[in-house]
């Protein structure tokens, strides 16, 4: 869904309750996600730029974007993730002054084991609710956040004109 337009055309936030405690159980499920991190040596920043790098190669200045960070912040990640040899830098064949971000194939087998671990623990987390549809529900509902970061990303990015 998008905003609600207001009376003057300009998008408006739509008005959603969000509960006492949201914040902190996102914050809590942050750390499940470190933990499961934890025993492939992979850091939560890490496992961000893996997983956008596992949708295609980019710019080091559009991961930095796309993460919502400081390039400088992505290129510290990025360069542990080099040294790792879990990612590779190449030189744009076009414009040798701009470098290519991708996964090597380490870094390919990393990610895969990195979101069998994430699953296995948001699942495992998930088996404590009610129900299984209850569980279904909460694991579909992250989808949905999923959806709505990236439509939120975008539609910054088109008001800032970028």
């Amino acid at each position: 869904m998008s905003p609600r337009k207001g009376a003057r055309g300009s998008s408006a936030t739509l008005a959603i309750r969000v509960p006492p405690g949201a914040a902190r159980a996102l914050a809590r499920l942050a750390r499940h996600v470190e933990q499961a991190l934890d025993p492939l040596d992979l850091s939560l920043p890490q496992y961000r730029v893996l997983s956008l790098l596992g949708d295609g190669s980019s710019a080091s200045s559009a991961l930095a974007h796309r993460l919502a960070v400081s390039p400088p912040s992505v290129t510290a990640v990025v360069d542990g993730l080099v040294a790792r040899a879990l990612v590779e830098r190449q030189t744009d064949p076009a414009d040798r002054r701009r470098l290519t971000l991708l996964l090597t194939p380490s870094g390919v087998d990393l990610l895969r084991g990195a979101e069998v671990a994430v699953d296995a623990r948001l699942g495992e987390v998930a088996a404590y609710l009610e129900d299984p549809s209850s569980a279904a529900a909460a694991i579909e509902a992250l989808q949905q956040w999923n959806h709505a970061l990236d439509t939120f990303r975008e539609e910054k990015r088109k008001a800032a004109g970028t």
